[in-house]
């Protein structure tokens, strides 16, 4: 691994305004207005699926690989290898229970808001320690996703006191009659701090089709909880609702960040076949995905999962899927309607991060999103980073610009650094730093 010199500068285009208010239209029309260069430079090559990045305020920047671990950059260039998983060499430890498996493994990192003074760590992984006697079909609970917590070392080359504070987050475990039906399918896993400093951890459904509406299960929910576990004391999920559920009814959520100008959560999440979805989220709210069989005016579907329903195998038009299965289903009303849903096309929307800085001109407080381009049947592929700009309220939008790049790739991973640069980590192997330079 190592730091490259090449560099990629492309001058911005405005694209044209997708929707939104005259006034926005006039506004982002106007010659004085501040457009950004936005630069590109490589940070890290020659890494194996990097999937996030947690930054301290000197430039620290810890990292996980899927398949290998948690390693960190020094504000000095350097990188020391933490913590692995099973049966890999060079980290300082490991974790004889951590494995890698389809879309699971070491995901999500982030560091405590006191890190300056605890030195704790926040770490999703995928885990066989509480599987238990729950996992020997994919019908059952399988407890196999954990949050741990680290106190990382002064010098920053090594990791200790390992504190597992979710240990029941469900994770599939086999094969099943559906696209994309491997092992560790609709995993979720990114992690991020909050407004008040607790922990936010967001899930997917795991192919299992009562998993997004079920009260008991983890899986397909947003969780906001303290640094040991617990639940916000706010948090209002259903009656009879694990306490530590903020939200419910979520497909696939790789991506959460709060907007700057008042702290409100957002997620951004993948599709099936239609639909990739930015929600604003509400305490207690339904963001409406229900695979489930026999609900909604369906019949069975393979293996009790609906969630590629009708003609699941083959492209079609993705509107008749979304009419068969909603990602936001409005028989509930509790839905959180979507703010934006990819002009109805599933491409693989993940990961996001709220613009921060006066350096990004026009962009400052968009979301920018990571989109990973799957193109299947008649979804047209596009690998691309959107900025969006979404509205006071949080249910529309009033545009989209394409962050010019000049690259494209699978943006697995979006977030800020304390430079106000955008850092993004790629499945080909690389993390970039994306830095905005006003021309005002």
């Amino acid at each position: 691994m190592g730091k490259s010199g090449k560099r990629l500068t492309v001058a911005v285009a405005v694209a044209a305004m997708v929707a939104g208010s005259a006034m926005t239209a006039q506004a982002d029309n106007h010659q004085g207005m501040d457009v950004p260069k936005i630069t590109a430079s490589e940070l890290l090559t020659g890494l194996e699926n990097p999937w996030d990045m947690a930054f301290l305020s000197d430039g620290t920047m810890f990292f996980t690989e899927k398949c290998k671990g948690l390693s960190v950059r020094t504000s000095d260039g350097t990188v020391n290898a933490l913590y692995g998983m099973k049966d890999t060499t060079g980290f300082a430890d490991s974790g004889a229970d951590l494995f890698c498996e389809g879309q699971a493994g070491m995901l999500g990192v982030v560091a405590d808001r006191h890190f300056d003074k605890n030195r704790i760590l926040y770490v999703y992984s995928t885990s066989n320690k509480y599987h238990g006697s729950g996992c020997k079909t994919n019908f059952e609970k399988c407890d196999g996703n954990i949050v741990m917590r680290f106190k990382v070392s002064e010098d920053l080359k090594s990791v200790s006191d390992r504190t597992d504070i979710v240990t029941d987050i469900q994770y599939k475990p086999f094969e099943s009659d559906q696209p994309f039906g491997g092992p560790g399918a609709h995993n979720g896993g990114r992690i991020r701090v909050g407004p008040g400093g607790y922990l936010w951890v967001a899930g997917g459904d795991r192919h299992r089709g009562i998993c997004p509406q079920d009260g008991q299960l983890l899986c397909g929910k947003v969780l906001r909880i303290d640094g040991d576990g617990n639940a916000h004391p706010d948090n209002n999920p259903p009656e009879g609702f694990d306490k530590r559920i903020y939200t419910y009814g979520h497909r696939n959520v790789q991506g959460i960040d709060f907007r700057p100008s008042d702290g409100k959560a957002f997620t951004a999440e993948h599709g099936p076949w239609h639909n990739d979805e930015i929600t604003a989220l509400v305490n207690g709210g339904n963001a409406g995905w229900d695979p489930a069989e026999k609900r909604g005016g369906r019949g069975e579907c393979p293996d009790q999962y609906c969630g590629y329903e009708p003609n699941q195998m083959d492209g079609m038009d993705p509107a008749v899927r979304a009419a068969y299965t909603p990602m936001s289903d409005t028989r509930f009303a509790d839905l959180m309607p979507p703010t934006w849903n990819n002009n109805g096309f599933s491409q693989g929307t993940g990961s996001a991060a709220f613009l921060k800085g006066k350096n990004w001109g026009i962009y400052e407080g968009r979301l920018a999103v990571g989109i990973m381009g799957i193109g299947f049947g008649d979804t047209p592929a596009g690998s691309r980073i959107d900025m969006i700009s979404i509205t006071p309220d949080g249910l529309g939008i009033n545009g989209i610009v394409r962050m010019p790049l000049g690259f494209s790739d699978r943006f697995r991973g979006l977030v800020m650094g304390p430079d106000n640069a955008l850092y993004v980590s790629v499945d080909s192997g690389a993390i970039y730093k994306v830095t905005a330079e006003s021309m005002k």
